[in-house]
């Protein structure tokens, strides 16, 4: 899927650090078993990834293959995620996302498997950060929030109109009682943040 390509840095820039909210772990894995072992924990999670099919776990399966060399932030950013999008976000009930690294370079109004926009990262308290997710964004600036929402593993992107763009979120790499696909994770915590 690909849509009219505009600058829209400065757009996410100046709007999605206003997501921060107030303050709100488990080690990382070290290999893609232990992924594929969080992959089934989604399966009895709300919004669950048991109604995925095969075809989708594939496409999983190679995201979470490009994404793990990635548990090393250097790594991460030495391969173009390597501006802080966001300050650690979080939400007083509902949980964290963590810190949004982005790789500019993709923020073209491009849906790709492959070229997910953002990676999520969680402070750890030894000040380390830990991989926990991926997110695909698609600024309103390419595609207005009135338009069809763009969609990747058979889940429909969700409009943040406080962000001004279509969002997914998928968590690779850090289980969620909500789901694959779901916004905020209990499960990750800002508490380590600067």
């Amino acid at each position: 899927m690909r849509f009219t390509t505009l600058p829209a840095a400065a757009l996410l820039l100046a709007t999605l650090p206003a997501l921060a909210l107030p303050g709100c772990g488990e080690a990382a894995p070290t290999d893609l078993l232990e992924a594929d072992v969080l992959l089934a924990r989604h399966d009895g999670a709300a919004g669950a990834a048991s109604g995925l099919s095969a075809e989708h776990r594939q496409e999983l399966a190679a995201l979470r293959a490009l994404t793990a060399p990635f548990h090393d932030i250097e790594a991460a950013m030495a391969a173009g995620w390597s501006t802080e999008l966001t300050p650690c976000l979080s939400h007083p009930t509902e949980g964290a996302m963590g810190h949004h690294y982005a790789n500019m370079a993709l923020l073209d109004g491009t849906v790709e498997l492959l070229g997910p926009e953002t990676l999520l990262y969680e402070p750890r308290r030894n000040g380390e950060m830990r991989l926990v997710a991926v997110e695909y964004l698609v600024p309103f600036a390419i595609l207005p929030p009135e338009s069809d929402p763009p969609e990747l593993l058979g889940q429909h992107f969700h409009a943040n109109t406080a962000a001004g763009v279509w969002a997914l979120h998928v968590w690779l790499w850090r289980n969620n009682p909500e789901g694959l696909f779901a916004d905020w994770n209990a499960n990750v915590s800002c508490d380590w943040a600067d």
